[in-house]
């Protein structure tokens, strides 16, 4: 059964930083090819809580990443482009007040599921009728990308519940993913990704809207390309 397509495709090569946008990409076992390739860690900490993200450094969100058959390019707001190399922790140094320990590219991330550095789970799935709920209740526009979605999702049904694909089996393009869960949210949906200015209301209303439950997690069950334009089906 078809729910609706993608319209929009997200890879965040870099965890907390600021991504780029796809028309096409290989999903893999671990996720997105080249999602959450590299991160900032502190080594005094294990798991998850060791993570340098956003919440506390958000000037990490003005950094764009890429990522290339040559790995992982970083864009700084500062002006210099860096690959993955100890010149970009000078400057994070320099900018955040911590020195900050970098991952392998490619290495799994720091919870031991191995995934790469992701919160939860391989892929991060928004739709657009959970952003107009939003906007409704914000009385502003939600931009998606304050939820870092992999995939956002335009729904043929306007009235679409996500709650509904909570277990279900997607099939877009090649690829098959198991949804597993709500995605729940933290401050980090307060910062305008583009300008860094803050509005604590939009986390309140996420609270008493949706219970911090928006967007979902998702698993790969079979890897494959998807694009741009490829329908969302409910398989089982």
């Amino acid at each position: 059964m078809r729910i609706g397509q993608t319209s929009e495709i997200w890879r965040y090569p870099v965890k907390s930083m600021g991504g780029e946008r796809l028309q096409g990409v290989s999903v893999e076992r671990y996720g997105l090819e080249g999602d959450r390739f590299c991160s900032l860690y502190d080594e005094a900490k294990e798991g998850w809580s060791s993570y340098h993200t956003a919440r506390k450094f958000p000037a990490l969100l003005m950094y764009r990443a890429a990522y290339g058959e040559e790995g992982v390019r970083v864009d700084s707001p500062l002006g210099p482009s860096y690959r993955w190399e100890p010149a970009l922790g000078d400057e994070l140094e320099q900018v955040t007040g911590t020195r900050m320990s970098m991952s392998a590219e490619g290495a799994p991330g720091r919870e031991g599921n191995g995934l790469m550095a992701v919160d939860a789970a391989s892929v991060l799935i928004v739709t657009d009728a959970s952003l107009r709920r939003l906007k409704a209740a914000w009385g502003k526009e939600a931009e998606a990308l304050r939820f870092r979605p992999n995939l956002l999702l335009r729904t043929d049904d306007p009235e679409f519940d996500d709650e509904s694909l909570l277990g279900a089996r997607l099939r877009i393009g090649g690829a098959l993913l198991q949804v597993d869960s709500f995605c729940q949210r933290c401050s980090m949906v307060n910062y305008d990704p583009d300008s860094l200015e803050r509005d604590p209301s939009l986390l309140r209303v996420v609270n008493d809207r949706f219970g911090l439950s928006f967007g979902l997690y998702a698993s790969v069950l079979e890897p494959g390309r998807i694009a741009e334009g490829d329908a969302a089906l409910r398989e089982g």
